[in-house]
């Protein structure tokens, strides 16, 4: 983690490049980017636990499938 004077460094050469207008616009554009991202991050994790859930749904009803094709055999 940088210290503080390296962050008022970091401050000092964002402002030289990009204006101390402009900041404000690329902090509140990272913030929605970010925004974004985790909720893509979150639909994507949403998603992966549903089609697992129906996937083992599916394993339970071969398995009794296979159960019940097994006991008509005997």
């Amino acid at each position: 983690m940088p210290g503080p004077q390296q962050l008022m460094i970091i401050l000092l050469v964002l402002v030289l490049l990009f204006g101390a207008k402009k900041l404000p616009e690329l902090a509140k554009s990272l913030g929605k980017s970010s925004t974004a991202f985790k909720a893509g991050k979150d639909e994507g994790m949403r998603e992966m636990e549903e089609a697992s859930k129906a996937l083992d749904g599916s394993d339970d009803s071969v398995t009794q499938a296979n159960e019940h094709a097994k006991s008509r055999e005997a």
